[in-house]
């Protein structure tokens, strides 16, 4: 695989697929909400990996003046431009096909969308993205910078005991599961532990790393470690309140091992963002038996 197809494998999600985040209302709601807040009457917003247009068109209903969506997959784009033109905005949404990578708008922007997000910032290049993006944007016209959507994030990492039983079957492998809904298979052994908080106007890191403690809470078998990407959309300030976007959770497989109430573990972890999901590979070590913490 080439560089370059390398970088666009997180930006080329195919249109089929797409269904299933229009159908997404953990999604949907929170981004909308957002986009109502940051866009104001008159406003010039850039969306970077618009795909079929929905997150431009949210900010076009705000008020947005002039809205670019940039999309380089070219069925996307043609998709987008159907369907915004179908809901009677494409007068002030322009479908640019182009590389988010390397966009530069032809004028300051008030805000950029910008939604390539996966669980614990893997695979898909929205952290890429956004770091281009700034340093490109800063070299055209200087500061300020625009408002972000989302501003930032948040991660957590979990203990956890998985079940990799099916059918007599037993086949431990990354997967996904909606944190709205009880997961029958995985019993949580502690608390989530947050591991980064980032703001998109922060600068942004080439990789993340973490070496912390985890204290469990509930005697069983760890096996996994559950990643918790929670994205903070807006920041309501007058209100004290955030609008948030909660990924689905992803449960990493490890070495299994019996723990008890009251052990503290240490897990350690690097990896750079849009990395393949392979890249997350944890380590896990004991620091203090229950018994120790008892005493």
């Amino acid at each position: 695989m080439t560089k370059d197809a390398a970088r666009e494998l997180g930006q080329f999600i195919p249109l089929h697929y797409h269904y299933n985040m229009l159908v997404d209302e953990s999604r949907m709601v929170p981004f909308e909400d957002a986009i109502a807040y940051a866009v104001r009457p008159g406003a010039r917003v850039v969306e970077l990996g618009g795909g079929t247009g929905v997150l431009s068109f949210f900010a076009a209903r705000a008020g947005a003046a002039a809205v670019r969506c940039v999309e380089l997959n070219p069925e996307l784009a043609a998709a987008a431009r159907a369907n915004l033109a179908r809901n009677g905005v494409d007068d002030r949404v322009e479908v640019v096909e182009a590389d988010a990578f390397a966009y530069v708008p032809p004028e300051p922007v008030d805000v950029v969308i910008c939604e390539m997000v996966h669980t614990a910032m893997l695979r898909e290049k929205q952290v890429e993205v956004m770091r281009a993006f700034k340093r490109n944007y800063l070299s055209a016209f200087g500061p300020p910078l625009p408002v972000f959507v989302p501003e930032g994030f948040v991660q957590a990492v979990q203990p956890v005991e998985q079940s990799w039983d099916f059918h007599g079957y037993v086949a431990p492998f990354v997967h996904f599961q909606d944190g709205r809904c009880a997961q029958e298979r995985t019993r949580e052994l502690g608390a989530p532990v947050v591991y980064q908080t980032l703001a998109y106007e922060q600068e942004l890191p080439g990789v993340f790393s973490w070496a912390g403690e985890i204290t469990i809470e509930t005697d069983g078998r760890l096996n996994a470690l559950r990643f918790i990407t929670k994205n903070v959309l807006a920041i309501v300030t007058e209100e004290r309140r955030t609008i948030d976007w909660l990924n689905h959770y992803m449960v990493v497989p490890g070495d299994e091992a019996a723990v008890s109430a009251g052990e503290r573990l240490r897990v350690s972890f690097s990896y750079a963002p849009g990395a393949p999901l392979s890249a997350l590979a944890p380590a896990v070590e004991r620091v203090t038996a229950a018994r120790d913490s008892a005493a």
